[in-house]
């Protein structure tokens, strides 16, 4: 996306700043929002990272029980697609994952970096997390497991390797792609939107 100049863009900075880079800006990205002072923008980054490693190895454990469960496995993400437990992580990369590729050009050392910068946060914030520390015991065991350059949907091996199901399906891309529109344009997103 970012190739296309299709990636959401958050910029921490002084209000004038942000106005005069905004032109920059628009070539780069769609989304464009004005997060507040210098750093806001890569603590929401962190955050937005965590949601998606989250959403990562839900769909994993979702499409894994699916399979288990006797269900067609293009069913299965059919019918979580156009239901309330779809999201962009789910439209994207459960794609690839059941097409076997796997292949976001994302690997398991760049998603604990990125959840244990989100834990960092956490800690400094006062805030005791449950989940977080649970998905990066997750991460460390793909990693000792499968290396750490291995892409991140093969998180879903270690699912695979303990249920003896191979979890791909005829008919998905090998890389992912999303409904995105690629032509030029911009919106700035207003704050509290």
């Amino acid at each position: 996306r970012a190739d296309t100049g299709n990636i959401s863009i958050f910029a921490g900075c002084d209000r004038e700043t942000f106005d005069r880079i905004l032109p920059l800006l628009k070539n780069m990205g769609r989304r464009i929002l004005h997060t507040g002072e210098i750093g806001s923008a890569s603590v929401l980054k962190v955050i937005t990272n965590y949601l998606a490693t989250a959403n990562l190895l839900t769909c994993c454990e979702a499409l894994v029980t699916a399979k288990a469960a006797g269900m067609d496995l293009a069913t299965a993400y059919e019918a979580i697609a156009i239901s309330s437990g779809t999201s962009f992580v789910h439209e994207t990369e459960s794609q690839v994952i059941l097409n076997g590729s796997r292949d976001i050009s994302f690997t398991m050392d760049l998603v604990r970096k990125d959840i244990g910068l989100f834990q960092a946060v956490a800690d400094r914030a006062g805030v005791p997390l449950e989940m977080n520390p649970l998905m990066i015991k997750i991460f460390e065991d793909g990693i000792s497991r499968f290396g750490p350059r291995e892409l991140s949907p093969n998180i879903i091996k270690r699912l695979e390797e303990a249920t003896g199901l191979d979890i791909t399906a005829p008919g998905f891309p090998p890389e992912m792609t999303d409904d995105e529109p690629e032509e030029p344009g911009y919106e700035v997103v207003p704050r509290g939107r």
